[in-house]
């Protein structure tokens, strides 16, 4: 299976709510999303945003380069605040492992400020990449702009990974 979800707003979304798989593309080639047809590359728009994040850190980049030429810079990211009582898991019978809630926690945070970054229009376009749990952990956080800005996931653990190594993994998605 392949651990990258490629998407721009809700395909599945448009289809339960009555809509047609043209209308998905044209609302999404619209805002900038782009849809490629010839492979399986994952295409970012410049200004992309790629945050690679782990339970424990948070890496953010810029795609400076074209479409079809990427270039990730280092971002400036905003402070992470971890938040308690994530996923409605309060109680240690929940979840009994503390690190798991500590990095589940942080997730949710990572998730927190993303939401807010997206709803002030620092961002329009973004990719995660995030260690399995962890991604999981965030995508019960997303807010339905955020979802929306989504240009893909990729379920990997690159935190610590160089500017190439995360480059190479995007372009294979």
């Amino acid at each position: 299976m392949n651990p990258a979800r490629v998407h721009g707003g809700s395909l599945s979304r448009e289809l339960r709510e009555g809509g047609s798989i043209a209308l998905w593309l044209a609302a999404n080639l619209d805002n900038g999303a782009k849809l490629n047809m010839s492979g399986n590359r994952m295409i970012l728009p410049t200004d992309t945003i790629v945050a690679v994040a782990d339970g424990e850190k948070l890496n953010l980049f810029r795609n400076v380069g074209t479409e079809t030429e990427m270039s990730l810079v280092a971002a400036p990211g905003e402070e992470v605040e971890s938040v308690s009582g994530s996923g409605g898991q309060n109680s240690s019978s929940a979840n009994p492992d503390q690190s798991r809630a500590e990095e589940d926690g942080f997730a949710s945070g990572i998730i927190e400020m993303l939401n807010a970054q997206v709803l002030t229009n620092k961002f329009s376009n973004i990719v995660i990449i995030a260690a399995p749990k962890t991604l999981g952990e965030m995508r019960k956080h997303y807010h339905k702009k955020l979802d929306e800005a989504l240009v893909g996931e990729i379920a990997k653990d690159l935190t610590g990974h160089s500017i190439a190594d995360i480059e190479k993994t995007i372009l294979a998605a």
